[in-house]
């Protein structure tokens, strides 16, 4: 699963044990090493399928990482793409590792995704593989935040996986992180939030419509189907509604 470049056990285990905002600028320079990395299998045919969507004028990465996603809006965006993470190592690499060459404006923020410092200034915003960081409960105002940076009509796209059936090894592999994530979070501080069973469809559909979001999603066939012909992943397309959205509580 690692390169011989990634992070060592040793390292793995020091960044497990701080907060997760010192975990990822730990793990920063060597994550792009790692599969915690949102595959190019991913990010390419979600950047076809915006493309369908646009061209859009700003984009905004949520929770960027090391800027990945920001790539993908480099292809769809025309004058301004904004990464935004509330960790500075993160940060730091994205911004040392970003493609040179012409394109729109490239930014990039140092922010918590729960307290975005944007009004209005966006047509499109995008996020990969950051839905773990938040606790079910966080995700309101998580959407709120989002639907905030948004201008009217604007989209919040991102991709869903089917999560994997009980026959499935991956199934239990997950069950058994988050299992153990929940026993080191509580009896060890500070807590490294990044759990992968907390984003189910119903409860992310539920909140999406209640932050002021009409939604629709399309299938990501490159990402193939599952035995029963369902695809394997769909890009959810989140609209910002011109109703005015109810107060996120923090």
């Amino acid at each position: 699963m690692f390169t011989a470049q990634g992070p060592t056990l040793t390292e793995l285990a020091v960044q497990a044990l701080s907060s997760t905002r010192r975990g990822y600028d730990l793990l920063a320079p060597a994550f792009d090493r790692t599969p915690f990395r949102t595959p190019d299998a991913v990010l390419d045919p979600v950047r076809e399928t915006l493309r369908t969507l646009g061209p859009f004028r700003a984009g905004l990465d949520v929770c960027c990482g090391t800027g990945a996603g920001v790539d993908v809006l480099r292809q769809v965006c025309t004058e301004r793409v904004t990464g935004v993470d509330f960790s500075a190592g993160m940060l730091g690499v994205a911004a040392r590792t970003a493609p040179p060459g012409p394109g729109p404006r490239v930014d990039w923020v140092q922010a918590d995704a729960r307290a975005l410092p944007f009004d209005g200034v966006f047509d499109l915003a995008v996020s990969f593989g950051a839905f773990g960081h938040f606790l079910p409960k966080e995700r309101p105002l998580l959407f709120a935040q989002v639907r905030a940076a948004l201008r009217p009509g604007g989209r919040f796209a991102f991709p869903v996986l089917a999560p994997p059936g009980p026959d499935s090894w991956l199934y239990w592999a997950l069950l058994g992180f988050d299992a153990t994530m929940r026993v080191r979070n509580a009896v060890w501080r500070p807590r490294f939030v990044m759990y992968y069973r907390t984003f189910p469809l119903s409860g992310v559909l539920t909140d999406l419509h209640r932050a002021g979001f009409s939604v629709e999603s399309t299938p990501l066939t490159a990402l193939g189907r599952r035995p029963d012909g369902a695809p394997r992943a769909r890009l959810l397309i989140a609209r910002r509604e011109e109703r005015p959205a109810p107060a996120a509580t923090r």
